[in-house]
């Protein structure tokens, strides 16, 4: 075997190893973005129904009145969920607990499966 030959399996060799680093950084991304999906799950399933479909609403950046409106319930009902939330998250504004929703991807899984 000459040296053109080695130089050839060699590229070869890298190229496939490349191959497999592209088709493993994919899969990551892929694992990655599910725990996203479940850590949102496993922080939203504290709630009831209701108060994840306001908090839902909250995160989008919607007012009460706005939530009213989509939800078609009244002020009081909304403002009850909302501190029900506030009381569940330990935190005392909704922008607080805004601000632990978005902090999710900042943690490690393992310290939110510890806290659940």
């Amino acid at each position: 075997m000459d040296q053109s030959e080695k130089l050839l399996m060699g590229i070869e060799n890298i190229l496939s190893v490349a191959s497999d680093l592209v088709d493993e950084v994919a899969r990551l991304k892929s694992v990655e973005e599910e725990c996203k999906m479940l850590k949102e799950k496993v922080f939203m399933n504290q709630f009831t129904k209701a108060e994840q479909e306001v908090f839902a609403l909250t995160i989008d950046g919607h007012s009460i009145s706005e939530i009213q409106d989509i939800l078609h319930k009244e002020e009081c009902t909304i403002k009850n969920q909302r501190r029900s939330i506030l009381r569940k998250l330990n935190t005392p504004s909704m922008t607080e607990a805004v601000q632990q929703f978005q902090n999710l991807h900042q943690e490690p899984l393992q310290k939110l499966i510890r806290t659940s």
